[in-house]
């Protein structure tokens, strides 16, 4: 039986992770949901682990430390893809400025990759302030122009992707640690594996609950990121000319 997998990162989310399981399973009462929790001190593990005695399409994925999002989301692929039957993987904030109401379209679209995207027509940022949309926006543009991706939103964590497409990612060559995991997963299903890639709005909401996890090194990492990855395109461009 083909599945659809959810996969939640969590750290210090027991405020918001119930009701988001909820609403995901209002949505789609067939999607697994797997929570990659890094050992949040606030119990956010062993409050999914209760949650699983009422949803049996929940599952909690437990890792030991802190280690970023990157890191959880590649523990978490990795866990997920060992099962023949998970046809698609998708990937979504814990802190319910993802909607699960998008969850549908997103399914719908055939593609090997669908993004949930602030920046095309009828999509949009709500409640946030001015210096964060300011950071989002300009952050877009930068790794946009650096990374030469056709994609108006590539820091967005709402994505649908075919799991014989991630099957094929070579993880140990995605370096992020953070958030700028988001830029280089699309970079490599984009130029590496020449996945079809298509986006669709969603307007994006203010946190429920808990604190923002943004800190300087995730605002560096988004900055050497795509630089990192405009090299990779230099230098393999120059031995496709020169080779």
């Amino acid at each position: 039986m083909k599945k659809t997998v959810v996969l939640l990162p969590t750290y210090n989310e027991r405020e918001n992770i119930s009701l988001l399981v909820r609403e995901i399973t209002a949505c789609e009462k067939e999607i697994r949901i797997v929570v990659i929790d890094d050992n949040s001190p606030d119990g956010t593990g062993a409050l999914v682990r209760e949650l699983m005695k009422e949803y049996p399409n929940l599952a909690l994925f437990s890792r030991t430390e802190k280690q970023g999002l990157g890191e959880a989301y590649k523990a978490g692929m990795r866990h997920v893809l060992a099962d023949p039957n998970v046809e698609r993987v998708i990937t979504m904030d814990a802190d319910g400025s993802h909607s699960p109401e998008y969850l549908p379209v997103l399914l719908s679209r055939d593609a090997d990759l669908v993004i949930g995207s602030r920046y095309v027509m009828g999509g949009g940022i709500q409640n946030w302030e001015p210096w964060r949309q300011a950071l989002s926006y300009g952050g877009n543009l930068y790794a946009h122009a650096l990374t030469g991706l056709p994609i108006k939103d590539l820091t967005s964590g709402f994505m649908c992707v075919r799991a014989d497409m991630l099957r094929k990612v070579d993880f140990s060559k995605i370096h992020a640690s953070g958030y700028a995991f988001q830029i280089e997963i699309k970079f490599h299903i984009f130029y590496a594996l020449h996945g079809r890639v298509l986006e669709i709005p969603i307007v994006f909401k203010s946190r429920r609950g808990g604190e923002s996890k943004i800190s300087n090194h995730i605002i560096r990492e988004g900055l050497k990121t795509p630089l990192r990855l405009f090299l990779f395109r230099i230098g393999a461009l120059y031995n496709r000319l020169f080779a």
